[in-house]
């Protein structure tokens, strides 16, 4: 399908997103009918692409896929659905053995898997590819598989700029390609699979793509949203003046690295028994506290130290991060790293049930962009592929299950124009000052008065950003400004209806668990509303 120029178009299936659950999605869709995989740059270009750390996987029995659903809950801290994470270890041996008979290559030890351990895990379970290119690995034998199936195309380098609804049901997306041409497209069924919304933090180890688009349409569509206030931090981003925060893996800890602040100490003894093993928002937080402080301003260092791991070929084991590290001159065998948190994986986004379905008719979600409660408030570290892997199946198979065969839409709405330089430059600035003020507001440590202040933030940028949409301007900019708005916008909602801490979410001024309240899921629908569920 060539989408440049063409004002209305058709498919069956469209899918938002090339990472492992759209392209796995895509994949179960492509004998059923015509599907178009959307994605907003080329199709490696994505958050599956950039993880490293590997993707957990029991051996297919009993016992081990009974410690993994209960390493997944604990990490979870009280707020698993455990049908979800059930179904998530136990076909996800199924679905990793799928990807390495399309040809993906997992790193191997004596005619074996290799399988190591990271933080949380009870015993080695994580399959890595090529060191720590896990998900370029696995992206590239999906994005194969798919660019060999005749019914799969793609529309590279174009955003998804609304849902169009006919009578309560989602029936097709409107797209801008890289051109400012808009198009159109109806679909029996749409599925978002867009990824995270790291972006709307100003420290990130998340691609530029990562704005949350598929999450903030989905809320203006009507789908509800769950558990936004649960973002999770990596520990280990480097950390660097003028330098990416470029994710330093926590494989490094899982083969005995250490933590250590700007005296040469090791100081996770004083958050966790686990030490450096701790659950991802543990580690984050004491090491935002040893090198930033409460009001994470930087002003320590803080660094991962791998000095003393002997027997261990470091640059073999981790040829990505050694390849990094080389460009500014460190070693991992012989120099200390510096290291921060940075905003990583959101474990709310879309509601959906077990099978991909939300709130709204004809729309599905899958991977980071959707919640099925399988994270809860923490999630544990390299269970994000296996989920992408597992729900884009599923939410595939309920795609063509619920029908119906063909649906029309309204017509397409008044042309737009492009945004003039100026207008460009207005939205970058409020962007980033929003980004800025999510990672000090909204970021590890929380309150009510700087959840306040993030929420008077970002009412000045959604205020930018909703004149020039009135105005009849467009730009992929400003579409992505949109959505980075109204994530940051229920973030901030739902952390302030939060008044505990559990798992990523920390409120200084709610320091502890409360489960009698709080052990429930938030949901944010239309009006902005955060009510608390269980499920």
């Amino acid at each position: 399908m060539n989408i440049g120029g063409i004002s209305r178009a058709r498919c069956d299936f469209l899918v938002m997103g090339a990472g492992v659950a759209g392209l796995r999605a895509a994949l179960e869709l492509a004998a059923h009918g015509d599907v178009l995989v959307v994605t907003k740059e080329a199709v490696k270009e994505s958050n599956t692409h950039y993880a490293q750390g590997g993707i957990a996987v029991a051996e297919n029995d009993s016992e081990d896929i009974a410690l993994h659903l209960g390493d997944t809950v604990n990490a979870g801290d009280g707020l698993v659905h455990r049908p979800a994470a059930q179904v998530m270890v136990s076909e996800g041996p199924e679905r990793v053995d799928e990807l390495i008979e399309w040809g993906a290559h997992f790193d191997e030890e004596n005619g074996r898997l290799l399988r190591t351990r990271e933080a949380a895990h009870s015993l080695p379970r994580i399959l890595h590819a090529n060191g720590d290119a896990t998900g370029a690995e696995i992206s590239r034998s999906l994005a194969t598989m798919a660019r060999s199936h005749g019914s799969i195309r793609f529309a590279e380098w174009t955003c998804v700029t609304e849902l169009v609804v006919s009578d309560g049901r989602v029936v097709g997306a409107d797209l801008l390609d890289a051109g400012n041409n808009a198009t159109r497209v109806c679909a029996r069924a749409v599925l978002i699979a867009a990824g995270g919304a790291g972006q709307v933090y100003s420290d990130t180890t998340n691609p530029a793509v990562a704005t949350g688009d598929g999450i903030a349409l989905a809320a203006e569509a009507g789908a509800e949203l769950a558990d936004m206030e649960f973002y999770q931090f990596h520990p280990t981003a480097f950390s660097l003046e003028g330098a990416p925060r470029f994710l330093i893996s926590e494989a490094l800890r899982g083969e005995g690295a250490y933590l250590r602040n700007d005296r040469g100490e090791r100081f996770m003894e004083r958050y966790s028994p686990m030490l450096e093993l701790a659950p991802r928002a543990v580690v984050a937080r004491a090491v935002a506290r040893e090198g930033m402080g409460e009001r994470l301003d930087a002003v320590r260092p803080v660094y991962l130290d791998m000095r003393h791991v002997k027997g261990m070929d470091l640059q073999k084991r981790f040829p990505g991060i050694s390849a990094f590290l080389a460009k500014y001159g460190l070693e991992l065998q012989r120099d200390l790293i510096p290291v921060r948190p940075a905003a990583h994986y959101m474990m709310g986004g879309v509601k959906t049930d077990l099978d991909g379905r939300t709130t709204m008719p004809g729309l599905y979600a899958a991977g980071e962009a959707a919640c099925t409660g399988v994270h809860g408030a923490n999630r544990l570290a390299s269970n994000s592929l296996l989920e992408g892997l597992v729900f884009g199946a599923r939410a595939a198979k309920a795609m063509l299950a619920d029908g119906p065969p063909s649906v029309g839409s309204p017509e397409p709405g008044a042309a737009r124009t492009a945004m003039a330089p100026e207008d460009e430059e207005l939205v970058s600035v409020v962007v980033q000052k929003l980004q800025r003020q999510m990672w000090s507001y909204a970021g590890l440590l929380r309150a009510e008065e700087t959840l306040r202040l993030g929420l008077e933030g970002q009412g000045e940028c959604e205020q930018v950003v909703e004149r020039l949409l009135q105005e009849g301007k467009q730009s992929r900019a400003l579409f992505e400004a949109r959505a980075v708005s109204s994530v940051a916008k229920t973030i901030l909602r739902s952390a302030l209806a939060r008044t505990e801490s559990r798992g990523a979410h920390f409120r200084s001024d709610y320091p502890q668990r409360n489960d009698a309240e709080f052990q429930k899921h938030s949901i944010v629908g239309r009006g902005d509303e955060v009510v608390f569920e269980a499920w």
